[in-house]
């Protein structure tokens, strides 16, 4: 497991159109200028991304680093996506991204590791397996 350069960043970047759709189950289809001004900004701010190779393919990755609670203003780990290419799910490597992940979050000093995920994900079981409880929750009605 590697930190991505800019070439795994570039190929990650435009993939993440779709990894976002899958991700939110087909509630957002992103353009890549949106993910532009959504993945730019948490990089400058120190965020990165860990990658798994298959040769020169990113196979998979997790992108994580710091953020602020925006009602106690601490600093906490924040797993902002993970993602696996279909063809190489069911080996473990998922889970594998994220062991690194919270390793590398709590040796730079976060007490709490935050995630955001859409109810009816698959990724909600393995975030559970890992000790990864509610913490809030987003409701929506529609009309």
């Amino acid at each position: 497991m590697l930190k991505a350069n800019e070439a795994d960043i570039k190929e990650i970047l435009e993939g993440t159109p779709q990894v976002i759709h899958e991700g939110t189950l087909g509630h957002a289809s992103p353009s890549s200028e949106k993910v532009n001004t959504l993945v730019l900004p948490l990089l400058q701010k120190g965020g990165y991304y860990l990658v798994e190779k298959a040769g020169d393919e990113v196979i998979g990755w997790v992108f994580l680093g710091p953020r602020t609670d925006s009602f106690t203003d601490e600093r906490i780990g924040f797993i902002y996506e993970l993602y696996v290419k279909e063809e190489h799910r069911g080996q473990g490597l998922a889970k594998q991204l994220l062991d690194e992940a919270i390793r590398q979050l709590q040796e730079q000093g976060n007490k709490e590791i935050r995630l955001s995920v859409f109810s009816g994900n698959e990724a909600v079981r393995l975030y559970e397996q890992l000790g990864f409880r509610p913490h809030t929750m987003t409701m929506s009605l529609k009309q």
